[in-house]
């Protein structure tokens, strides 16, 4: 597909076609992650990390594990 650049402000805009939008998943107002590769313009979805529970608690140790905080006794209807 051949497209234009158009004036955006003092910057270059470039419009994406719903098909290709779909195709990478992507949708106003979502973040991508521009690069230039090897002289080429590449643009792709920003994807954020998931984290499992069970993965995140295996690394804890008992050297990266911290003592409990003593909070002083209730002040009201807490139960502790």
């Amino acid at each position: 597909m051949r497209t234009v650049l158009q004036k955006w402000g003092n910057s270059l805009a470039l419009r994406i076609r719903r098909a290709y939008a779909n195709e990478i998943a992507v949708a106003e107002g979502q973040a991508v992650d521009v690069r230039v590769i090897r002289g080429r313009l590449v643009i792709a979805p920003v994807v954020g990390k998931t984290y499992e529970l069970a993965d995140l608690v295996a690394d804890i140790t008992s050297k990266n594990r911290h003592v409990g905080t003593d909070t002083s006794k209730s002040l009201g209807k807490e139960v502790w």
